[in-house]
């Protein structure tokens, strides 16, 4: 199994080379100090306890500072203990190179805390009637209770749907796809919604259901959409070219078209010459033999 914490820093939307858009959730995982490992034999099962964000030793107490200072490492703000994962030491370090692009994992949270609600916004509820002589009871719940006497029990069932304590509940969201994996700045961009606001902590792990599975995605980066602009310019350019050249023949196709209309009045004027000519040695020859006879 793999594990980590990170902090949500929130959403994002990304675009693969499809053009379909990837809601993005950035998780910020400061490397994870391993400050003990557990052994069957001693412990009962294998797994590590680490160490997460960097505090101030004196925001501590004496409990928590004596596993760092046993550790010799410095104070953390979380303490997490992963369980079946091995061949760490104390003292190592767990990065986001643990995980790879395109795995499937299990997000764990706290989700955001709306502290009282009523029934409408905690179990989505159908509000009252808001006319016709409803009165004020738009986002009453109704009736709690079993019945309405003899022997029926007057009295609230167990586990009614009623207002109360809404969120800041531990959720795991599994099946989520990591999109990528920044090892510089310490990030892990992974496929959907992740439970927690912006700024808390959560737990990355390998997924339950589908550890070897894999779907990768490719993004459209900075340096793939400069490509594309520069196919794109490239593509102009031969469209702008080829605009060109149909004109180029528009034009010659004009030319060739009168240089013909012109041969052609030029050979019915030298034809109408040469009619002309003959009738007027015709009428020439006439008039000569007239004053012969």
């Amino acid at each position: 199994m793999k594990y980590i914490l990170g902090t949500k820093i929130g959403m994002v939307q990304l675009f693969d080379t499809n053009g379909k858009q990837l809601p993005t959730t950035i998780i910020h995982c400061e490397p994870n100090k391993v400050l003990e490992v557990k052994s069957t034999t001693k412990h009962g099962h294998n797994g590590v306890k680490v160490g997460y964000l960097t505090t101030n030793e004196k925001k501590l107490n004496k409990v928590k500072l004596g596993i760092f200072t046993k550790a010799n490492s410095s104070a953390k703000q979380y303490i997490a203990t992963f369980s079946n994962v091995t061949g760490y030491n104390v003292g190592d370090e767990i990065k986001v190179s643990t995980f790879t692009k395109g795995e499937y994992v299990d997000v764990q949270g706290v989700t955001k805390g709306h502290g009282f609600t009523g029934a409408i916004k905690r179990w989505n509820f159908k509000i009252g009637p808001l006319s016709h002589g409803a009165g004020y009871v738009h986002r009453y719940q109704g009736s709690v209770a079993f019945g309405r006497g003899g022997s029926a029990p007057q009295r609230v069932p167990k586990g009614k749907k009623m207002a109360g304590q809404y969120g800041h509940e531990v959720r795991t969201i599994q099946n989520l796809i990591i999109i990528d994996v920044l090892e510089k700045r310490n990030l892990i961009l992974i496929l959907g919604a992740i439970p927690g606001p912006a700024g808390s902590v959560v737990q990355i792990k390998s997924s339950v259901k589908k550890p070897n599975a894999k779907k990768e995605f490719v993004i459209i980066t900075k340096e793939i959409q400069e490509e594309i602009l520069k196919q794109n310019e490239n593509l102009e350019n031969k469209e702008a070219l080829h605009a060109a050249n149909e004109a180029a023949e528009a034009t010659a196709k004009k030319e060739a078209e009168a240089e013909e209309a012109k041969k052609a009045a030029e050979a019915i004027a030298r034809a109408k010459q040469k009619e002309a000519a003959e009738k007027s040695a015709k009428a020439s020859g006439a008039t000569e033999n007239k004053e012969k006879k």
